[in-house]
């Protein structure tokens, strides 16, 4: 069955970084769109980044977009998310999630995604 398991989330503080990955088995890794959503206490899942297949596409939230980079290596079968100059509203639970809908627009919402980690703590303290 298809296993996510994410790691690299813990406390830093404000304007640090972190490097979260997620590490993927039980499918053929090439061939499936990799994401991550996050979700903060009281809050919705949101969606955060996603990335296509071969990595030549990447999609950002409006929140994040220039301080986060997503990127994956298909020889690892795991997914990335570099955040840098992270923000106390960046405390979060972040998930690693795959599907195989694609959209153009980078208009990704958790229904498009029928696998998800256990998720990983972030929290960014100021």
């Amino acid at each position: 069955q298809v296993q996510l398991v994410e790691s690299g989330g813990g406390s830093v503080q404000a304007g640090g970084s972190l490097r979260l990955s997620c590490a993927a088995s039980g499918l053929t890794f090439s061939t499936y769109i990799m994401a991550w959503f996050r979700q903060a206490p009281g809050k919705e899942r949101e969606f955060v980044a996603a990335i296509t297949w071969s990595g030549s596409s990447t999609y950002y939230a409006d929140s994040v977009k220039g301080r986060f980079t997503i990127s994956r290596d298909n020889a690892k079968n795991t997914v990335y998310l570099q955040m840098n100059s992270l923000k106390p509203e960046d405390t979060a639970v972040y998930y690693c999630a795959t599907g195989t809908r694609y959209n153009s627009r980078g208009s990704y919402y958790p229904s498009d995604f029928g696998y998800w980690g256990q998720g990983t703590h972030v929290t960014v303290s100021s």
